[in-house]
């Protein structure tokens, strides 16, 4: 009796922990590419499906530091790197990680040499999901608010509510 009381405490709090294991890698929403639309070839995913969780929306973000500063002049690789470092610090106030992003909408000055675009990617790649990159949409644009401003993202996430 005791050794099947045993067994069944131990079973019971193992079930418990690979619940809770599970529950915690699993993500509130799912990015995919349906069949029934063409594969993206530039990284994306073409749908994002929210499952449960909060969602954040994140206003555009542009190059300047905590104290306003504007991060990189002429240079789209910093100005990139300063723009996501935001977004990650916008998300992670939210209660989230950048592996919440769910959907980016991307500005770029029409003043960016375009052989400088995959920088965006590049960079893009070290704060998200790459298995499955979020939605997003990709814009040229005259100029942004400020014409020092090379490159803006706005953002939702979708986050666990604790």
């Amino acid at each position: 009796m005791l050794r099947n009381l045993l067994f069944f405490t131990l079973t019971a709090t193992f079930l418990t922990f690979a619940h809770a294991e599970t529950k915690h890698l699993k993500k509130p929403f799912r990015l995919y590419n349906p069949d029934t639309l063409a594969k993206p070839s530039a990284g994306y995913s073409q749908v994002a499906e929210v499952t449960g969780g909060k969602i954040v929306y994140i206003a555009g973000q542009v190059a300047l530091d905590k104290a306003g500063n504007l991060v990189g002049k002429d240079d789209l690789r910093a100005q990139t790197q300063q723009v996501f470092e935001n977004l990650k610090a916008a998300v992670q106030a939210a209660g989230g990680d950048t592996s919440n992003l769910i959907k980016l909408n991307i500005y770029c000055a029409e003043s960016v040499d375009p052989t400088q675009i995959p920088v965006i990617r590049e960079i893009r790649d070290k704060f998200v999901n790459t298995a499955n990159p979020p939605t997003s949409t990709f814009v040229v644009v005259k100029r942004l608010v400020r014409p020092e401003w090379l490159i803006e993202i706005d953002a939702v996430a979708v986050i666990d509510k604790k």
